[in-house]
């Protein structure tokens, strides 16, 4: 019968005109836009006020940045800016603050638990961290080379390997700008990840020289220590590095469902980072964990060069770094009811979620043939955990107003916030629009 109504339900929306302004609730204050806009989201707000602060300091201390006792200071705040960036990336770090943010009770107000929903945007510190600290470590360098022989009676090799690590942090934020990330990912993640090191290293060249030709005890240098607790933070999770085996199914030549077993359970919400070759290229993907069962599953969709690569070779064996790290989808814990929106593949990260039954859901998902394209058993299984999900098919139906199907579903639902894992336009679409009108909403931020 729910299969029933539920065919019932999109034959109507598709003879529907969606009438987008009867259908939705009215926008709220302009204010109240503005703050909800995917400019003004929380990532920015934070990456702004970590950036605020460092300024603060910067004009606080300006006067006495060319006094010899400042400099260790300039070195110290870009250390310090370099590794509270990569702190808030740690993955245990990031396992513990989702852990903290949807512990909140869900008899607290509603607003409270939005915010707290939120939480997945504190890669606005990393950035806002990264930036500071890569200008914190410009005007070091700009010192140290045109007064570090005289002023600060250090070697002109200090100078020149200073300068370097400027150019290193120069093309790390160049290559950042959404503009080159986006289009050229892999090209970024290669810079970022041995521009990171490298200028690390050379930190390190620096501090033990210094400390060598100013006859200081390297171990009474406060850079050490931080030098320390930043390289170790980096190392990390190359210490969980493992080749594991993998079973590839391809119930089409778009999607692979990629099963592991080689001792890890992942929790619901969390991803597993892959690769073929560790020290170049890693993809991040849901796990699928089934309830009372060992291993995970993951879903992977032809999206480029890699992920085609994997359909169509399907190699025996993959890379995997680190620990299961949580992800946007957790967020439902802080509230009592949600609408899952998914579309395409975008069902993966929704199914761990759907299976487990910790919150009280009900399912959106649009896509091109879904027993074609991802198997019949696949599809089964959401409808047996989810029988009232609207499934639709693009290829029958052509493509759905997801907005008005997301605001119908969190109506009748009675939920409390609607998670949307598509696509970046669709996502900051449907977030923004539902936001805008007081309707809590998340997804991907695409950051990354």
């Amino acid at each position: 019968m729910n299969y029933l109504l539920n065919f019932i339900f999109v034959e109507s929306l598709k003879r529907q005109k969606y009438e987008v302004s009867d259908m939705l609730p009215s926008k709220k204050d302009m204010f109240f836009q503005l703050l909800k806009h995917p400019m003004c989201r929380p990532y920015f707000r934070l990456a702004f006020g970590v950036v605020f602060v460092n300024a603060l300091i910067l004009f606080q201390n300006l006067e006495y940045l060319q006094e010899k006792s400042k400099l260790q200071f300039l070195l110290n705040a870009a250390l310090i800016n370099f590794l509270i960036g990569a702190f808030v990336r740690q993955q245990w770090f990031i396992n513990f603050l989702f852990k903290v943010a949807t512990s909140v009770p869900k008899s607290w107000p509603l607003w409270f638990r939005w915010s707290c929903g939120k939480v997945y945007h504190f890669g606005g510190i990393h950035i806002g961290s990264f930036l500071s600290g890569a200008f914190w470590f410009f005007i070091y360098t700009g010192l140290v080379f045109y007064n570090g022989p005289d002023l600060y009676n250090l070697p002109q090799s200090i100078s020149w390997i200073n300068l370097l690590s400027s150019m290193i942090l120069l093309a790390m934020m160049t290559t950042s700008l959404p503009r080159f990330r986006h289009p050229y990912h892999n090209i970024f993640e290669i810079v970022a990840r041995f521009g990171l090191w490298s200028v690390v290293l050379i930190c390190w060249i620096q501090v033990i020289k210094i400390s060598s030709f100013q006859n200081i005890d390297l171990l009474k240098n406060s850079s050490f220590y931080i030098l320390s607790y930043l390289s170790f933070i980096i190392l990390l999770p190359w210490f969980r590095l493992k080749k594991v085996s993998l079973n590839i199914e391809t119930p089409s030549n778009h999607v692979a469902l990629v099963n592991f077993d080689y001792g890890v359970t992942p929790f619901a919400g969390s991803s597993t980072d892959l690769s073929l070759n560790p020290l170049f290229e890693w993809h991040s993907f849901a796990n699928i964990p089934e309830p009372g069962k060992e291993g995970f599953r993951l879903t992977i969709s032809r999206a480029g060069d890699w992920t085609g690569s994997l359909i169509q070779e399907k190699p025996k064996q993959v890379w995997v770094k680190g620990i299961p790290t949580a992800g946007v989808g957790n967020i439902e814990l802080c509230f009592k009811k949600v609408i899952w929106v998914a579309t395409g593949s975008g069902i993966g990260p929704c199914i761990p979620h759907l299976l487990d039954q910790k919150v009280p859901s009900r399912l959106v998902w649009s896509t091109r043939s879904p027993i074609k394209t991802y198997g019949e058993e696949l599809v089964n299984e959401i409808k047996h955990a989810q029988p009232e999900a609207i499934i639709w098919d693009t290829t029958e139906n052509g493509k759905p107003n997801l907005l008005e199907l997301a605001y119908k579903a969190y109506r009748e639902f009675d939920a409390e916030a609607v998670i949307v894992i598509s696509n970046k336009k669709t996502t900051f679409h449907i977030n923004y629009e539902l936001e805008r009108r007081g309707i809590p909403s998340f997804g991907a931020i695409w950051d990354s």
